[in-house]
């Protein structure tokens, strides 16, 4: 009896454990292969950014959400993975939300205002974004502006971005005027209104079109961007700053029922997953344009020369009245642009207060031209003799 009471308590036993498999398996989230598609060509450290976040996500969930980062062109053309992802042609994509100011120009103030905006850096915009109600009027304006089913989330910070690059010497405000450049977004009109012609292409575009002749210069990014986009193998001259993307973000954009088919953990990771990718992938950015500069001038004799201040003024001066007519007509535009100033109020000049200039300490450790001082020491002490 005793043998027969173990035997049926193991067999009770194993039969629940079954049970409680199959239905643990029953209830486990199905695996999501989501197709994404970027801006740009595969070969950029922007397309790594793409990267590096699926990447993450994969891992994050234990591979629930696999994502296929595509590069640009791999299922639509660069600048319609906007309309693809609301149409879910793709779940998502990966790009600047500048792109799309044709639909309405309140889109660059996501991406890259002008002039910072208001002089603020990438963790200042950031924290607009984060805690100065930015992500708020971001979904708001592919919602309820643009009426399209889109998320977006801020995934990098691509910038200062270089003035860009010419075929003569810019000395002047005068002498590019008449040049035809490479410039896109918000960023054409200013660059036109100061004089110069410009046409809108994407990336991969750009040294083809320099080789037919179509384009005299070209804006791209800056650095590691530049060097692998092979923009040094057509021109010689490479001035920077810009205030055109003095403080850039790229974008990450989700189908808007990708989004809500995540599970709140899923969402959750995603949103970390930009966060992480902002980070991570910025600083490993930084010195990849450090050592971007050190080849351009060795490997290929780049002239990387200061941008004349009289052409970043008028920039900056042209910016001011573009915004303005535009406040003027367009009220969420205002309404953004608003919100940018007055967060921008506030950090902006307590920074300014706080932190000490970046040239303090990197001019005493790292002098701008220390030969040409020593050369002026030099030349001052044979006087003294």
């Amino acid at each position: 009896m005793r043998h027969v009471l173990h035997k049926t308590f193991a067999l009770t036993a194993l039969a629940a454990a079954l049970g409680f498999a199959a239905s643990a398996g029953a209830q486990a989230p199905a695996v999501k292969n989501l197709k994404m598609q970027s801006t740009w060509p595969a070969s950029l450290t922007l397309q790594d950014n793409f990267r590096f976040f699926a990447e993450r996500v994969d891992k994050l969930t234990s591979g629930q959400l696999k994502i296929e980062a595509l590069a640009a062109g791999q299922i639509v053309p660069p600048f319609e993975i906007l309309d693809a992802t609301h149409k879910k042609v793709i779940d998502g994509g990966h790009g600047v939300a500048y792109y799309w100011v044709g639909k309405n120009k309140t889109a660059t103030l996501f991406s890259a205002t002008p002039a910072g905006p208001f002089g603020m850096d990438h963790f200042d915009f950031l924290g607009w974004m984060y805690e100065g109600g930015g992500m708020d009027m971001y979904w708001e304006f592919y919602r309820d502006i643009l009426k399209l089913n889109v998320i977006a989330f801020p995934i990098g910070g691509v910038s200062p971005q270089a003035f860009g690059w010419f075929k003569r010497p810019i000395k002047s405000l005068a002498d590019f005027k008449g040049m035809k450049c490479r410039q896109t977004g918000i960023v054409a009109e200013i660059y036109q209104r100061m004089g110069m012609q410009t046409v809108n292409m994407p990336g991969g575009e750009i040294v083809p079109s320099a080789q037919r002749g179509v384009i005299d210069c070209a804006e791209w990014v800056g650095g590691i961007e530049d060097l692998r986009l092979g923009l040094p193998q057509v021109w010689k001259y490479h001035y920077t700053p810009g205030m055109h993307e003095n403080n850039s973000f790229i974008e990450l954009i989700i189908n808007g029922d990708v989004w809500k088919s995540f599970t709140p953990q899923q969402q959750e990771v995603v949103r970390a997953a930009t966060l992480e990718t902002f980070v991570r992938w910025g600083v490993k950015w930084q010195k990849q344009n450090a050592d971007a500069i050190v080849e351009m001038r060795t490997k290929f004799g780049t002239q990387i020369l200061r941008t004349p201040p009289e052409i970043l003024i008028a920039f900056l001066k042209t910016w001011d009245v573009i915004a303005a007519e535009e406040s003027a007509k367009n009220p969420f535009f205002k309404k953004v642009l608003d919100s940018q100033r007055d967060y921008a109020s506030k950090v902006v000049p307590a920074k300014r207060f706080m932190y000490p200039p970046y040239s303090f300490a990197a001019n005493y450790y790292f002098p701008e031209k220390p030969a040409a001082k020593a050369a002026a020491k030099a030349k001052a002490k044979a006087k003294g003799k």
